[in-house]
């Protein structure tokens, strides 16, 4: 086990899960991430193998077939397939947003229904709330659906669904006017709806269209789609919860979860970025000895390894207080913020460090710094985080005057 970025305070079990990932990490996917990357192949072999693990069902509960495992437990084995291979976590991160929502929110129907086979891995989630027009402002969501007897009827393009063309299941966010008369805030009129579709592109099912992959500069392997309703029919018993009107909460419980999940993709790209940058620096001469023994290079290092340590921190901070039941938006903005921030930086300094052969494509680390980016702006960009962060300590610090 690496010297940074442990975690103090974990059961057995946890460290035998997390040793069995970070084993499966060395030998499956490092290996073969950056030439699989390179060509834009979706990791089906790798895929297999998390589902063997029983990866997919980690945090469903075990009356649904899954292990019952913690947010904390995640949390640290994306951190480790991200070490990886960042899009490998992305693959599984929607998967159990959709999971953990439907554990949260969902009718025991729906739990029953849908949680066993997404345990299995038979069913994979995705989830859609971004529009094309959209941005950060999900308040301006304009994909609607209309009630029609006991159907809905959803119409509207959806933008950035990550795993849109391998899932199966996508939890998607819309207006619906139905019940909340017109005035009525925003996010007390949206409601989410679980869509079945079969896998692949373009019509996946009637009124239901991927039209395909979109071609990225990094966070490759991974299918990132568009998703277009046109009279897409939904039975009413596929509204989330089984009413409307609670879709924006129900997301943004989610999206703590995405978060916390982002900030631990964070810690496993800027973990993989040092280990290649200290190699590297033992590796590499210049001026009679290796570049590691000149002190502007062990200043880069000493600097990594730092930031490194701190993401880690903050990121198991976040998943803890999610785990306890607490409201937890504040330390995952923060966690978010910072394990992004940070991840770029490192991947940077170890870029610096390698000199003109990282920018080779032999180099693994010419992929680690096209896949940095994503982070910043994936799951909230800075700068709502930064929102979210001041408007929570103003109301922890509110002045009693």
């Amino acid at each position: 086990m690496a010297r940074l970025a442990r975690t103090a305070g974990l059961t057995d079990i946890q460290q035998e899960i997390l040793s069995t990932v970070r084993d499966f990490v060395d030998k499956e996917i490092i290996p073969v991430a950056t030439e699989l990357e390179h060509r834009d192949e979706y990791p089906q072999a790798i895929v297999d193998g998390l589902k063997e693990l029983g990866l997919f069902g980690l945090m469903i509960p075990e009356e649904y077939g899954g292990l019952g495992e913690s947010l904390l437990t995640y949390a640290l084995c994306v951190e480790e397939i991200a070490r990886g291979w960042m899009s490998v976590s992305g693959i599984i991160n929607t998967h159990f947003i959709v999971a953990y929502m439907l554990k949260q929110h969902g009718t025991e129907e729906q739990k029953e229904y849908f949680l066993p086979r997404m345990a299995a891995g038979d069913v994979r989630g995705a989830f859609s709330m971004s529009e094309p027009g959209l941005g950060s402002d999900v308040s301006a969501i304009t994909s609607k659906a209309v009630k029609d007897g006991d159907e809905y009827v959803l119409n509207g393009q959806k933008m950035w669904l990550t795993n849109g063309g391998t899932s199966t299941l996508v939890a998607v966010l819309v207006r619906s006017d139905e019940g909340h008369p017109e005035g009525t805030a925003p996010h007390k009129s949206m409601t989410t709806f679980l869509v079945e579709k079969e896998p692949g592109f373009g019509e996946v099912r009637p009124g239901l269209t991927i039209p395909g992959k979109i071609d990225k500069m990094g966070y490759k392997g991974v299918d990132t789609t568009e998703l277009i309703m046109d009279g897409l029919r939904i039975p009413a018993n596929r509204v989330l919860g089984g009413a409307t009107g609670r879709g924006f909460y129900q997301m943004m419980d989610g999206v703590e979860v995405g978060r916390v999940n982002v900030a631990a993709r964070g810690c496993g790209v800027a973990q993989r970025a040092f280990e290649l940058g200290v190699q590297y620096a033992q590796q590499r001469h210049t001026f009679g000895k290796p570049i590691a023994q000149h002190q502007a290079i062990q200043f880069k290092l000493a600097e990594m390894a730092t930031k490194v340590e701190a993401a880690h921190a903050m990121m198991v901070n976040a998943a803890r207080k999610k785990d306890s039941g607490e409201r937890n938006d504040l330390e995952a903005g923060m966690a978010k913020y910072l394990a992004s921030e940070y991840c770029k930086e490192v991947v940077e300094d170890a870029f610096r460090i390698h000199g003109g052969y990282g920018f080779s494509k032999e180099y693994e680390i010419e992929r680690l710094y096209r896949e940095a980016p994503m982070l910043l702006i994936g799951e909230g960009t800075a700068e709502i985080q930064k929102m979210i962060i001041g408007r929570r300590l103003l109301e922890e610090y509110r002045f009693q005057g």
